[in-house]
């Protein structure tokens, strides 16, 4: 189950392959803006989305640090001037069409989308300070990120609770999760009916919309969720942002007021959404902010936070994340506890997020792991995570009991197995570097 260092080295040659295939350049018709970005997958996701392209980043990291800052660039040429940030960018008009028709999406422009997506960025740019310490790049990039998170403080918290609120699934990036069923009215028993549901439910939301503008408070009628892993990366993002504001000589009152936020936010999160009886974090749904308890990896999510008390941290790393009946498959972590009637690890809904292993999940919990002072369960998680895309390659997700590759090929934010291998010093850095020397600049 372990990975070998040879398993460590194929892998980082197959990230290399798909960093590399996976490169999109050109000139937009999108006012000539110039684009040169990783997309998620040429053959099912050939477009930019917020959050893959923040992932990707970091993978790019270890394989040059300014195929990374391009990466970041490329993505911030979406952020409006009022602040707001799309999760999607069209860079081509070729791809609208193809879009509509295979995605449930809203257009608020011919080129990108009304709909937002978790804010990953902050820890990205974080990492690309603490790899470059380029201060230019920081100062270059800190000014359209700070109106993103402005504008959700201001639109998305309209009960100034510190925690931020999506207004449909797709805003989390977990679209089919379980944990929407209820909002959504969508079934898990026959597999068979969940996405059809699912998409009916989808148009009904966007049939409201689409007379509302995007930062008109009523989008919270239809569909009001503040979600613990979307709350659990602004909150990191806000901590990330302070810190690099504060060590490239900004502004010291700007990095208060974002960790006054950032603590707002996680002070939120365990006040409201920790069950002390069940030791998990439940997502809040609707104005009246009730309890969902679905048990998703969502409820360890908050072990990414340094500041999050040792005693929840150990409830939530003993009574479930070890847990072998919920997370602790053989290829871990299911983004649905096994032990939840809708656990799907093979896929039979054909919808995301109701069964299968991602490794953006793995990745932030394998840190939040570190930082709690659970090396050692790092390391077996990140062993794991290198053997299941030795055994399946860089596939979309996984299945957690065999490791079978699901979902898209190639998938580029899988590649943050990379900064896995290199934490864990399964090989050195200069073996993944030479393994990724194909990559193009």
């Amino acid at each position: 189950m372990s990975a070998s260092r040879s398993d460590a080295l194929r892998v980082a040659a197959e990230c290399r392959r798909v960093l590399a295939g996976n490169r999109q350049e050109g000139i937009s018709a999108w006012d000539g803006k110039q684009y040169s970005f990783t997309c998620p997958s040429p053959t099912t996701y050939p477009f930019q989305w917020w959050w893959d392209s923040a992932l990707i980043a970091i993978a790019l990291l270890h394989v040059d640090p300014e195929l990374a800052k391009q990466e970041v660039r490329c993505l911030l040429q979406g952020v409006q001037p009022d602040g707001f940030m799309p999760h999607m960018l069209l860079w081509e008009k070729s791809a609208h069409d193809r879009a509509l028709a295979e995605y449930s999406i809203r257009l608020a422009h011919p080129f990108y989308t009304a709909t937002i997506q978790p804010p990953v960025i902050g820890r990205t740019v974080e990492r690309i300070w603490d790899a470059t310490h380029d201060v230019a790049f920081a100062r270059e990039v800190l000014p359209p990120l700070l109106r993103h998170f402005d504008w959700l403080d201001e639109v998305r918290d309209p009960d100034r609770d510190g925690l931020i609120a999506i207004i449909q699934p797709d805003e989390s990036g977990l679209d089919a999760s379980p944990k929407y069923d209820a909002a959504m009215g969508v079934p898990y028993d026959p597999p068979s009916a969940t996405l059809p549901t699912l998409q009916r439910s989808m148009e009904r939301l966007f049939r409201t919309y689409e007379p509302l503008s995007l930062t008109d408070q009523r989008l919270a009628d239809a569909f009001l969720f503040e979600d613990v892993m979307v709350n659990v990366i602004y909150a990191d993002a806000l901590r990330a942002l302070a810190r690099v504001v504060r060590e490239t000589g900004g502004d010291t009152n700007l990095a208060a007021g974002l960790e006054v936020r950032r603590k707002a936010a996680a002070r939120a999160l365990v006040e409201k959404c920790w069950d002390e009886i069940a030791g998990a974090f439940w997502d809040l749904s609707g104005a009246r902010e009730e309890r969902v308890k679905v048990l998703t990896f969502s409820s360890l999510f908050p072990l990414v936070l340094p500041e999050l008390d040792r005693g929840i941290a150990e409830r939530l790393v003993r009574e479930h994340f070890l847990n072998e009946r919920e997370f602790w498959t053989a290829y871990p972590i299911p983004s649905t506890a096994a032990s939840e009637p809708a656990f799907d690890p093979a896929w039979h809904t054909n919808t995301t997020w109701r069964g299968p292993t991602w490794m953006n999940v793995n990745w932030y919990l394998y840190w939040g792991l570190r930082a709690h002072g659970f090396a050692d369960i790092a390391r077996e998680l990140a062993r794991r995570s290198v053997a299941v895309v030795a055994k399946s390659g860089v596939r979309e997700f996984f299945d957690p009991l065999t490791g079978a590759g699901q979902g898209a090929r190639d998938f580029a934010w899988t590649t943050l197995v990379l900064d896995l291998i290199a934490a864990e010093g399964m090989t050195g850095e200069d073996d993944i570097r030479a393994a990724a020397a194909e990559v193009p600049g």
